[in-house]
């Protein structure tokens, strides 16, 4: 099953490479990149140009994990039907991959979290209500977009091992998930603790 996990992550990563927020400020004649804090993915999206703008980026970023995954299944379902769950997880991967890393982009993309989620639901969409109720909670009351998404991201491996927990290989794909979510924010996390992190509704500039 080596091959389909490589050609799984190929899969999604061509998939993660659509970058909504990118293209859709493209559509108002700006770079995303170029505003705000810089990052091609939701958050940043929403803060700059506005609730549609956002919605549309979440649904995008988060959809082509869906996408990535569903078509993982109609190839490889028959083959590796015991198996197809860890594949789709890996297609996830890929697709975070190439949200995060897009090539054309000179690897500066978004930091995964919509996408993120996309793979949580489509492995398992009452696991995805856990987390997307995890994220909301946290940033409803700390009013961090940042700290949300991390918490959100902790809690992956410990849902995937208490929903399958003789399938080990899908934990440690979780793990995969929270260690690039965490790296991403790294500089979130360093203006978390010096308390110079912008809160959720605040304008930031580049």
């Amino acid at each position: 099953m080596t091959v389909g996990r490589i050609i799984c992550i190929l899969i999604g990563y061509a998939i993660g490479l659509f970058q909504t927020g990118y293209i859709y400020g493209k559509t108002q004649h700006i770079d995303i990149r170029e505003h705000g804090s810089g990052n091609a993915g939701t958050t940043n999206t929403l803060r700059t140009l506005g609730f549609k703008a956002g919605a549309i980026t979440f649904a995008g970023d988060c959809g082509k994990a869906i996408l990535a995954i569903f078509i993982s299944w109609l190839i490889f379902h028959a083959q590796y039907p015991e198996g197809i769950k860890l594949l789709g997880m890996y297609a996830g991967l890929g697709a975070v991959l190439g949200h995060n890393y897009p090539f054309y982009m000179k690897f500066k993309g978004g930091k995964g979290i919509a996408t993120t989620g996309g793979v949580i639901f489509a492995f398992h969409w009452q696991l995805g209500l856990v987390c997307a109720a995890v994220f909301l909670i946290i940033t409803a009351i700390s009013k961090y977009v940042s700290l949300g998404s991390i918490c959100m991201v902790l809690i992956i491996p410990f849902i995937l091992y208490f929903n399958n927990p003789q399938d080990w290989k899908l934990v440690v794909v979780g793990c995969i998930f929270t260690a690039m979510a965490i790296w991403r924010h790294r500089a979130n996390i360093v203006r978390l603790m010096n308390g110079t992190e912008n809160k959720l509704g605040q304008k930031v500039k580049r």
